[in-house]
């Protein structure tokens, strides 16, 4: 039982990002701290001109949990992280919701650019950052174009060479014009292989040439020039600042650490992306009595890495445990490249295991209960579905629904479930091709073909190694599939399985006449399941979600179905010259007045389309 009054008498008196939770364990909002204990404590007092959004939030708390970090530059840089990654309710509404700034070098293209970006995609380019100033990341890619004179068009190449004249930038300077073939490609990599080094922090150069430059401009009284080589200095000093939370290697690794009481322990693991510490997760692990700490990592070490899908380079651990070698050697084979397990002794990666081990901690003494309970409503609902059904073991469930009135609009949804748990970026929508009427079962089998389909061709486009660093929702496959519905729904998804030679477990969630789930059905019968145990909360959960996401992508194409103009219905006029119109005229009677040659002087309605205009309103008397 988590009682707010008794767990704000124990937050600690340390910078690190707080976490609010609601009844349903939904993240309400993510803050961070200089003094958790105080920060923490201050939502809980009486109001003192919040607002009302803060109040209604504030009401709305059943728990919080938190993480603990060095210093506030990390709880600011973490709470970004899980900002992005969660997407809060109350961050919206209460702050300015803006992502970090990273400089995007587009390796990936013929001739690459260097780009201003807000996100940061597995993709061929290479990112530096984040930064913390918007203006000093603008004005250093500025910078950089200037002095190495690399392209910022969007032409593809080998497609758009000499395709047009070069742009203005080439007659300024400030580009080389590889789309004319004015450099060769190796001349222009030398140019590229500079910036780079000066986004690697190669500052002294560019410093140097910047300072001549800016003297030379003082001394022949081109103050102006001067004061914007200054200020380009100043941005060069400003995105030469370091985070620790980043780790500037831009390597891989999870940071493991537990911590134990007697029975229980939890471990702790801090995911590290791209030298980015993007969050954490815990784990109850339980029957440990006499079991050492090294000993429970090695177990727990064996039984998560064997069912993840992603494995980093490195493992840093707590303690240094005893199958080390023989334990690299099978991850390694799992990845497909080597694999380290650590134990640091010194510096900041050794500072990062006391943290975790410091959160596992924390979550021992303070979320004993609330994590069973969590593990119960999802791994242990998941697991007993797999036990009723003779599995050995789910982890990934899909469910599909379509939806549709009277044929109109088919549309078929497809839900994914990992661990229990709502995996929304794997959620898919398909608008049904084939079937015009309303018949479920051909919707139903158009949308299971393409999905298996599309998983097996990006199977064949794409190596082992990419898809294990990069899995697509298609290209990874339900260990069970979910039919909204009982045999017909099963035996048409048996049928598509069986045509594509897959493998799959596929069961029916059966109805009653109240269109309530009663039960399941597989191979060919129908199972009954505890009303009120958690495995039959979550297929009621998994249903209902498949049939929300449906519904809610129907109603959208009704709504643009709806939107429509009697302008659409004039030949030759398309949402361009639509909105032109409306924009020049300002209403359907203005332009139902206009004569053909003032339709005409628009720029967007060639004289053609102007008569057809002038025809449709005025043959047409509408």
């Amino acid at each position: 039982m988590f009682v707010i009054e008794e767990e704000l008498k124990k937050l600690p008196r340390q910078p690190g990002v707080y976490i609010m939770h609601d009844v349903r364990d939904t993240i309400l909002y993510v803050g961070k701290a200089v003094n958790l204990h105080n920060r923490v404590r201050s939502y809980f007092r009486p109001n003192i001109g919040r607002g009302p959004q803060i109040d209604k939030m504030v009401s709305m708390i059943d728990h919080f949990e938190y993480i603990v970090t060095d210093s506030e530059l990390e709880a600011l840089v973490l709470e970004n992280n899980l900002i992005k990654e969660h997407s809060p309710k109350y961050n919206t509404l209460l702050k300015d919701d803006k992502t970090y700034p990273y400089i995007k070098v587009t390796l990936g293209e013929e001739y690459p650019r260097v780009l201003f970006s807000r996100e940061m995609k597995k993709d061929k380019s290479r990112y530096f950052g984040p930064y913390t100033s918007a203006a000093a990341v603008k004005d250093s890619i500025e910078l950089i174009n200037k002095l190495y004179r690399l392209r910022t068009c969007q032409k593809k190449f080998p497609r758009d060479m000499g395709a047009d004249r070069p742009c203005l930038n080439y007659h300024i300077g400030r580009c080389m014009a590889p789309c004319q073939g004015n450099i060769t490609k190796e001349t222009y990599e030398e140019q590229l292989g500079r910036a780079l080094d000066f986004l690697n922090g190669n500052y002294a150069p560019v410093l140097k040439e910047l300072e001549t430059k800016m003297s030379e401009a003082a001394e022949n009284m081109e103050f102006e020039e001067a004061i914007s080589y200054r200020e380009l200095l100043q941005s060069v000093r400003s995105i030469a600042q370091k985070q620790k939370i980043t780790d500037s290697e831009g390597e891989d690794r999870d940071i493991i650490a537990l911590a134990k009481d007697g029975r229980d322990a939890v471990v702790q693991v801090f995911f590290v992306r791209g030298g980015r510490l993007i969050g954490r997760e815990h784990f109850y692990m339980t029957h440990v009595e006499d079991d050492t700490k090294a000993g429970i990592l090695q177990s727990f070490v064996k039984q998560f890495y064997s069912g993840t899908p992603f494995i980093p380079r490195e493992l840093m651990l707590q303690e240094e445990i005893a199958e080390r070698q023989i334990i690299e050697t099978w991850l390694s084979g799992r990845k497909g490249g080597r694999v380290h397990l650590k134990v640091p002794k010194i510096g900041a990666k050794e500072k990062l295991v006391e943290l975790a081990a410091q959160n596992a901690a924390l979550v021992l003494s303070q979320d004993r209960e609330r994590i069973r309970r969590e593990e119960g409503r999802t791994i242990g609902a998941a697991k007993e579905i797999a036990s009723l059904l003779g599995l050995s073991g789910v982890n990934r469930m899909e469910a599909f629904d379509i939806s549709n009135i009277s044929g109109f609009e088919n549309v078929g949804s497809m839900v994914v479930f990992e661990k229990g748990k709502a995996k929304r970026s794997d959620y898919r929508k398909f608008k049904i091709r084939s079937v015009s009427g309303p018949d479920d079962y051909a919707c139903m089998k158009e949308v299971l073909e393409r999905r298996f389909l599309h998983g097996i061709e990006e199977k064949a486009e794409r190596s082992e190694k990419e898809m294990e660093e990069e899995p697509g929702s298609f290209t990874k496959f339900p260990d069970l599939l979910l039919m909204d519905g009982g045999r017909g729904q099963v035996n048409i998804a048996l049928q598509v399985l069986d045509e594509l030679r897959l493998a799959i477990p596929v069961c029916g969630m059966v109805k009653d006449d109240n269109h309530r789930t009663r039960g399941l059905y597989y191979n060919n019968e129908e199972i009954p399941i505890d009303h009120h145990s958690e495995g039959f909360k979550l297929i009621t959960r998994i249903q209902d979600e498949a049939h929300r996401f449906a519904i809610e992508y129907h109603r959208s194409l009704r709504s643009k179905s709806q939107v429509k103009s009697v302008l659409d219905d004039i030949p030759g006029v398309g949402p361009a010259r639509r909105k032109a119109l409306m924009r020049h005229f300002g209403s359907l009677e203005e332009i139902r007045n206009a004569s053909a040659e003032t339709l005409a002087g628009l720029p967007e309605i060639s004289p053609r389309c102007a008569a057809e205009i002038y025809k449709f309103f005025h043959e047409k008397n509408c």
